[in-house]
């Protein structure tokens, strides 16, 4: 998922995705042989959606510096994720095997997988279990690996740590705290209580999951059967109608995507916010009113630390690529310690390299870190579908219409369970 949406479009979504020629002759026709007589090694083609810190493009010349022969050319597509996706399933539908790697959003694992337009890979190729444990259960799909984490993501709750402090307040550790504090400490400063991602988009998607997840429930199992219509599904949702009705979730709040509940943060508008870790950046830059007033924390759920929807980008091997064992080794290289940290220092993104989360020098310079590994080894991957854009559809309409007001939560939870049984083919 686009995870960084950053101030005045400084950081944005590490979504990076992979796309750029066209192969000579026909169709798909020669590759396996192609393959074979060069061993799978070659050139490659990587395309990037939004790079706007220009981090991608030093880490791809210490990789060519080092592999003449096997150069990686780099193309960038629209910054949106919509039409990142629609430039790349029109291409892999259209079986000209123009893609050799495609670094695709972690809720695409099971749809790209399940088109066979990724090929699996093997284990033992890459250091996974060097990686942040939670991270990896987004590239597997049917019990198998299909891509390799590259950019984690996380939810954190942003909270006004000079207002809690004078109030004698800790951050909330359960949506009762949760609840208690907006609905009491906001109004005496004039302040909104809680905000997230409430416009029906995937951000919203996001919330309504985490609330679902934090609630002990699910939306589909691992089988793919329909599982939302439960009681945890039914409190999760009814937390976000009610934080409206009561008034402790602003009304405007669902207007919000990131960038919007950011800057209602850094105005200093809110007491809560739910946000990615980019939204640390602009809380502590220049002409933000809360700057070095704030602090953030794991998101809380009902008797403790809530469930994080994980966010981020995988990176996986076309089933069309040209060269897929250089294609591997690009893999291994950008998920390496090394260009890991430096996907931290210049890219501003989450890593997924555990390690590099408890090293004291870049938890000075990155003080989140620690609430950011301990949101996302409490985290979840989102429901996992070859028809993964239709269930998150669904997801926002349905949720929607209940924070609004127009439909009772026991009532939309039992709808959604219809709608998403008439969308999954194993529904």
């Amino acid at each position: 998922m686009r995870w960084i949406r950053a101030a005045g479009r400084g950081l944005l979504v590490a979504m990076i995705v992979l796309t750029g020629y066209t192969a000579s002759g026909t169709p798909g026709a020669g590759t396996a042989q192609g393959a074979a007589r060069d061993g799978g090694r070659g050139p490659m083609t990587l395309a990037t959606a939004g790079d706007l810190t220009g981090y991608l493009g030093p880490l791809l010349e210490g990789w060519n510096r080092a592999h003449p022969g096997e150069r990686v050319t780099l193309v960038e597509l629209p910054d949106s994720a919509d039409e990142t996706r629609a430039q790349m399933t029109t291409g892999l539908r259209s079986g000209h095997g123009r893609f050799d790697i495609l670094n695709i959003d972690v809720a695409w694992t099971g749809e790209f997988a399940a088109a066979r337009w990724i090929a699996p890979l093997e284990r033992d190729r890459f250091a996974l279990d060097s990686f942040l444990p939670p991270v990896t259960d987004t590239a597997t799909y049917d019990g198998r690996l299909y891509a390799v984490p590259y950019v984690t993501n996380a939810g954190m709750l942003y909270y006004r740590k000079d207002i809690l402090d004078r109030e004698g307040e800790q951050p909330p550790r359960t949506w009762a705290d949760l609840e208690r504090q907006a609905r009491t400490i906001a109004p005496r400063y004039g302040l909104g209580g809680y905000a997230g991602q409430f416009l029906p988009y995937e951000g919203l998607t996001v919330n309504a999951t985490e609330a679902v997840y934090s609630a002990g429930g699910t939306i589909l199992g691992d089988d793919g059967r329909v599982t939302v219509d439960s009681a945890a599904a039914r409190i999760g949702i009814g937390f976000l109608a009610r934080g409206v009705r009561d008034g402790w979730i602003p009304g405007e709040a669902l207007t919000y995507m990131e960038e919007e509940s950011r800057q209602a943060f850094q105005d200093g508008r809110l007491l809560f916010l739910r946000n990615w870790p980019y939204a640390y950046a602009g809380a502590s830059g220049p002409g933000s009113k809360v700057a070095g007033k704030f602090g953030a924390v794991p998101l809380p759920g009902p008797g403790g630390t809530g469930t994080s929807v994980l966010g981020g980008s995988n990176l996986a091997v076309s089933a069309r690529a040209r060269h897929p064992e250089s294609a591997k080794d690009l893999i291994a290289y950008l998920t390496s310690a090394p260009v890991q940290r430096k996907v931290l220092t210049d890219g501003a993104l989450p890593p997924v390299r555990a390690a590099l989360y408890q090293d004291p020098e870049l938890v000075r310079a990155y003080p989140y870190l620690p609430a950011l590994r301990a949101s996302v080894l409490a985290a979840a991957p989102r429901p996992k579908s070859p028809r993964y854009q239709q269930v998150s559809l669904a997801v926002q309409a349905v949720v929607h219409d209940a924070m609004a007001q127009q439909q009772d939560p026991a009532a939309a939870v039992h709808r959604l369970a219809r709608e998403l049984s008439a969308i999954t083919p194993r529904g």
